[in-house]
């Protein structure tokens, strides 16, 4: 429960001053580094190249049981982390709070919580910060009756912009200047295991949205249904397809050490027009893992698109962050390619791979 003093220090309301002074530490961190393959843009070579990842696949006609056996089938990587921790906050997808396509399904939540209710001795938190009202989702979606049906699990619902509890992240904006944003601190609680709830999905910036899109854009808050003068920080990873890939990475990288693990809920994923206006695809599968890059390896592969295509997860595995190099992920479960179903992807797909190109810029005339 937020308990470490270094974590008191970081979620107290800062004053402006410290907000807008914090953006400065940007030019100097060394999370401005991303590696690139010599010659040009795409993957280059992973600074942890023998590490091999373990991931849980589940193939069914029932998502609850379909998350809950992929849980299981990594239990061996999941227990000796979540036996050290107080407590577990599940990370749902709220980008849209209307659209249940485009939304975690309470019959995932339903399914980690099976498998978390003999396993852990609460307290759980189901912890959201959407772009919308986060508690219309959880009414939407039904998840307001979850804690009377987990009741010895102490779960609780929070809307992470009504909690208002922040740590600084400098990123850069669409014209490449530091700006600060304000994370989540219960996402970065080092006494939680944090459980990723993430949807399968294509995307209208990044190509595709699983596991890290999910974490790394759900934790910049907005402001509070009541808070006056209105503000958003989700916004400033919206510039442009090359800045967002970097800044998904630079957030990564500072809430890497704080993730427990994540479940891709792929029963009925989303292609086209994602993450919130696409159409219904029946892939009927559940991806689990304690590494969340190899976990969207796996979704991504499952979705049939180019797993180049897709910067920030190449910048995270160039980053040390996780495993994105298939022949080094052991799937636990069905073989993958009888799995495969090839999503549409959304109708800009060409902006969106403009991140693989040269910036074209006009150098300045020296002299």
């Amino acid at each position: 429960m937020l308990k470490s003093s270094r974590m008191k220090t970081g979620i107290l309301r800062q004053s402006r001053r410290s907000f807008i002074w914090s953006a400065g530490a940007l030019a100097a961190s060394p999370l401005l580094i991303a590696q690139q393959a010599p010659g040009g843009p795409g993957p280059g070579p992973s600074k942890t190249p023998d590490a091999r990842s373990i991931v849980g696949l589940v193939h069914g006609e029932d998502r609850r049981r379909n998350v809950y056996e992929s849980l299981l089938a990594i239990e061996d990587q999941v227990l000796p982390i979540l036996k050290r921790k107080k407590s577990v906050v599940i990370k749902p997808n709220l980008v849209s709070t209307q659209n249940q396509v485009a939304a975690t399904h309470a019959d995932a939540l339903r399914g980690m919580l099976d498998f978390l209710a003999p396993r852990f001795k609460g307290p759980v938190f189901i912890a959201e910060s959407s772009a919308g009202r986060t508690w219309d989702g959880y009414d939407n979606f039904k998840y307001t009756p979850l804690p009377a049906e987990y009741k010895p699990l102490d779960l609780k619902l929070v809307d992470l912009n009504e909690e208002g509890k922040y740590e600084i992240l400098p990123v850069i904006n669409g014209d490449l200047h530091a700006v600060p944003v304000r994370l989540a601190a219960r996402l970065l609680d080092p006494d939680a295991f944090v459980l990723c709830a993430a949807a399968m999905k294509t995307h209208n910036v990044v190509v595709a949205t699983l596991s890290i899109k999910n974490m790394a854009l759900g934790a910049p808050l907005r402001s509070a249904p009541k808070e006056t003068p209105r503000w958003n920080d989700k916004r400033h990873y919206h510039g442009g397809v090359r800045q967002t890939h970097f800044d998904i990475l630079l957030t990564a990288q500072k809430m890497k050490p704080f993730w427990g693990a994540t479940v891709i809920d792929g029963f009925e994923g989303m292609e086209g027009n994602g993450p919130s206006n696409g159409q219904p695809v029946a892939s009927r599968l559940a991806i689990a893992s304690t590494d969340f890059v190899a976990a969207d390896r796996v979704g991504v592969e499952a979705m049939g698109i180019n797993p180049d295509w897709i910067g920030y997860l190449n910048f995270c595995s160039q980053a040390g962050l996780g495993q994105y190099d298939l022949t080094k992920v052991d799937i636990r479960g069905p073989k993958l390619a009888d799995l495969v179903k090839k999503y549409s992807l959304h109708g800009d797909i060409e902006r969106e791979l403009q991140w693989m190109g040269p910036l074209n810029e006009i150098p300045p005339k020296l002299g």
